[in-house]
């Protein structure tokens, strides 16, 4: 009997300890916050413009992780170097651009599809697709919906 007791102290004290845990990390903002702040009605996701999509061919120049706006998470970036210009080009969620097969690296040649927009007082692309080679990483649709968010779509 002693034992039963004991065992139902500790289980209660363990209990209220991971919830303790959990309420202490909620209100630290350390739990899970969905997109990020990249899902499709947030104001990073509402520069797309399918007004304003292009395509443009170049060499990866560099790969950054960035922080497009305040309270999202981080993001991949890439700058791709063309014949007329260089382009910083964002491709979308790091959570999301690392769990894809198709890898972009320096030096590599690509095609990029996406929206002309001015970012911080420069002009960027946010990307659509991003072809290398035969391999196609699709991130948006034809509106700019991003592909990362199609599930909530159903």
């Amino acid at each position: 009997m002693k034992k039963l007791v004991t065992l139902i102290v500790v289980m209660t004290a363990l209990s209220l300890g991971v919830f303790t845990a959990t309420e202490t990390l909620a209100q630290r903002g350390m739990m899970w916050k969905g997109s990020g702040g990249w899902g499709s009605g947030r104001p990073y996701a509402r520069m797309y413009n399918p007004q304003t999509v292009e395509t443009i061919t170049g060499e990866v120049v560099s790969i950054d992780r960035i922080t497009p706006m305040k309270g999202m998470s981080y993001g991949v970036h890439i700058v791709v170097k063309t014949d007329k210009e260089t382009l910083p080009v964002h491709l979308g969620p790091d959570w999301y651009i690392e769990n894809q097969d198709v890898k972009v690296l320096p030096k590599d040649k690509i095609e990029v599809k996406g929206s002309r927009v001015t970012f911080k007082g420069k002009p960027a692309l946010i990307a659509a697709e991003v072809k290398k080679g035969d391999e196609v990483l699709t991130l948006r649709d034809a509106n700019g919906f991003p592909v990362w968010s199609g599930w909530r779509r159903r």
